[in-house]
């Protein structure tokens, strides 16, 4: 694990100079110490943390990033006071009405994952106004991870696979890692080169446990709120020094 303390930037020209991860995965943290400092309720602290998607989304387009995935609410995160929980979901809501608009004439496509039947009926029905408007993109494609949990991803498709073979379509012996990845909810998208985590945690946070298992991991200080674009391009500049080898030994 590595990372960077102080908030380094970097510019376009830099991060665009050598290769560029295909995927970029992000652990949004830090809305609630960014709101304590402000003496701010922290549903201020999410509200501004919506500038910094904002933010991330347009830089990973302009670096040549393929895929972005954000941690946006996890399965523990339901535990938060109920206001706190509403307060996130009616944001949900308003970053539908107010990006998905610009989203699509940008060329980002937007589809969510996650155990949607927890959301609120008028989140779940954003959700879909937002994957269904944005569906053309082509220029970048944003995951958001939205009551999501790993480790119960990973038990869903241990419980499927046990049903299979129960059924004698499936033996045991033909379940490798592959046959595993394919049952995943991110099946579709290659796994994550590169994941970024803000205010200064090493921790994964029941996040993408299968997919990272080979991800270079960029840790920085600096609050969710106040991350840049320029942020991320620091995080792609120190990425393009990393040897991944994924287990290998160099030759």
């Amino acid at each position: 694990m590595s990372g960077e303390r102080n908030g380094a930037t970097a510019s376009l020209e830099a991060a665009r100079e050598g290769e560029v991860p295909t995927h970029v995965a992000v652990i949004m943290d830090g809305n609630g110490r960014w709101a304590r400092r402000r003496a701010l309720p922290r549903s201020e602290g999410h509200r501004a943390g919506m500038t910094a998607v904002r933010e991330t989304i347009e830089g990973a387009a302009e670096a040549g990033v393929s895929h972005l995935t954000l941690y946006a609410f996890s399965h523990e995160n339901w535990s938060r006071p109920p206001t706190e929980v509403e307060a996130l979901m009616a944001l949900l809501e308003e970053y539908v009405r107010s990006q998905g608009e610009a989203l699509a004439r940008h060329g980002i496509r937007v589809t969510v994952f996650g155990d949607r039947m927890r959301l609120p009926e008028p989140a779940r029905l954003a959700i879909t106004e937002l994957e269904t408007s944005t569906a053309g993109g082509a220029k970048l494609d944003v995951h958001l991870a939205i009551s999501y949990g790993a480790r119960a991803e990973i038990a869903g498709v241990a419980r499927e696979l046990a049903r299979r073979c129960v059924r004698g379509e499936l033996s045991p012996e033909e379940i490798d890692a592959e046959r595993f990845a394919a049952e995943l909810l991110t099946r579709d998208w290659p796994d994550p080169d590169l994941l970024i985590r803000t205010s200064g945690e090493q921790r994964l946070s029941n996040f993408l446990l299968w997919q990272l298992a080979y991800a270079e991991i960029f840790v920085t200080a600096v609050l969710w709120p106040d991350f840049t674009r320029e942020h991320l391009f620091g995080a792609l500049v120190d990425y393009r020094r990393r040897e991944r080898r994924f287990g290998l030994v160099e030759t």
